[in-house]
């Protein structure tokens, strides 16, 4: 095994160039899943994989979803990618899953470059919009797979891909779709790998073994039929907006305490054990601090900032529909507005329950104004927390394939983010599942300038064929 990697590895460095052109390749197909006027472009991401696959030798399924209607157009749903490779029945068999659809992105958001051309800056910084989330790791996979096969190594695993286009809009209709083929496409699967997540820092590789899970709510206060003029009406009628302000202030404080009465009843206990763990990680809030370009941390512990990120519930004001938003001054008292918040859920938070608190104590604080306005609260999606053990053979796999291929143990880590289609493969499938990011943390994902930096790029690309080798190691 050792000479066949090192060979795979000597390769991967010799193809930088082309592995970067690869990736520049994909990021210039703009496959954002939110915008109708792009859909077409995930549709086609959709079909550059399905080419590049079955290049590949792959056997391969598109599942299509149907239509749906987005921004009041009727758009096709982008195809769930299936993909097979290998059917040795003496290998074992990993399900590798994830997204190729992005983030919208314009350069007016703030972008140094072009968001859809990607650029190889003098540090190393590959930018573009999905460098990172998700097409440098779905790509890579690819790359690994192509690269055994010009050097004629043997594939040590059966391999199993799931690629779907709609991730960052909801992944609709993708859960039916893992279910339905749990016995078929899937059957005989070992082991489930996802890499749609980063590094705790920028200098250690990490492997995840917990998620936070999400409710998503929307909250609606309504008045007149139609906007009013300030000048007219203010002080004369109850306006919308003020209510909702008022609604939204009680739902947390400035230092992300939650309001909302028995909300952290069901978190777990942290124990002795749990919070020793967090002293020997690398984070640091001052790195934290530099990638923000500001100091508003909450917690002056660089422990209590990462147990509020992964083990203890959070709440966000997202937005507000309705409200005036564009440049200069309108004096309007909007007719309807629509706030938008979520809770981020931990173990053993069960989301029924956190749905019905948070809807009940709207319920009550709307009830104390006495207003005259109409309110509506509702949960738009939900999402559930995932844990893992670390212990288990497919994250002792990862953490031998890191240390093949950086030279040190991998930190340990949960995050604060949500990937619902974790425990979806998890139930499903009834395997475990590896989170075995690529990206660092200050890559961007989701923000202006996203990037994934060379060094792990292509030294994420070794660590999946050193993860395949493991796999099969562990084994025999």
């Amino acid at each position: 095994m050792d000479a066949k990697l090192e060979k795979y590895f000597k390769y991967v460095d010799e193809n930088t160039k082309y592995f970067i052109d690869q990736l520049r390749e994909v990021v210039a197909i703009p496959s954002v899943s939110a915008d109708h006027t792009k859909r077409h472009h995930v549709v086609e991401m959709g079909k550059w994989l399905e080419k590049r696959l079955l290049d590949l030798g792959c056997q391969v399924k598109m599942i299509d979803l149907g239509m749906q209607t987005l921004q009041g157009v009727e758009v096709p749903l982008p195809p769930v990618v299936l993909a097979s490779y290998g059917d040795d029945k003496d290998k074992k068999t990993i399900t590798i899953y994830g997204h190729y659809d992005v983030q919208p992105a314009l350069l007016s958001d703030g972008w140094n470059t072009e968001p859809f051309t990607l650029v190889e800056e003098e540090d190393g910084r590959l930018v573009g919009r999905g460098a990172t989330d998700d097409k440098g790791p779905v790509l890579g996979w690819l790359l690994c797979l192509e690269a055994h096969q010009k050097l004629d190594i043997e594939i040590p695993v059966n391999l199993k891909f799931c690629f779907e286009g709609m991730e960052e809009s909801g992944s609709i209709g993708l859960d039916e779709v893992i279910i339905d083929q749990a016995d078929k496409w899937f059957k005989g699967t070992d082991y489930t790998c996802i890499s749609d997540n980063y590094w705790l820092g920028t200098t250690k590789p990490a492997l995840t073994y917990g998620l936070r899970g999400n409710n998503y709510f929307h909250l609606e206060v309504s008045g007149p039929q139609a906007d009013l003029h300030s000048g007219v009406f203010g002080g004369v009628v109850q306006e919308p907006m003020t209510i909702l302000t008022n609604l939204l202030s009680n739902l947390v404080d400035i230092n992300g305490k939650i309001k909302i009465p028995h909300i952290y009843d069901q978190v777990a206990e942290l124990t002795e054990e749990e919070d020793k763990t967090y002293s020997s990680l690398s984070f640091q809030n001052s790195d934290l601090i530099n990638d923000l370009k500001a100091d508003i941390v909450i917690h002056s512990e660089n422990a209590d900032s990462l147990k509020s990120r992964w083990r203890y519930p959070s709440l966000s004001i997202h937005g507000v529909e309705g409200a005036f938003y564009d440049p200069g001054s309108k004096t309007v008292i909007p007719s309807k507005v629509t706030g938008k918040f979520s809770i981020r859920s931990v173990p053993f938070m069960d989301p029924a329950t956190i749905s019905k608190l948070v809807i009940d104590h709207i319920n009550s604080e709307f009830a104390k104004l006495d207003s005259k306005c109409k309110m509506r609260v509702w949960e738009e999606s939900s999402g559930r927390w995932w844990y893992s053990s670390p212990n288990h053979p497919n994250f002792v796999a990862g953490s031998r394939a890191i240390k093949r291929v950086f030279n040190v143990e991998p930190e340990m880590t949960r995050e604060g983010g949500s990937i619902p289609v974790t425990l979806t493969f998890e139930e499903a499938l009834k395997t475990n599942v590896l989170l075995l990011p690529m990206g660092a943390a200050n890559d961007g994902a989701h923000s202006t300038n996203e990037k994934v930096d060379k060094y792990n790029y292509i030294n994420g690309i070794k660590l999946y064929g050193a993860y395949w080798a493991e796999i099969a190691a562990l084994a025999k």
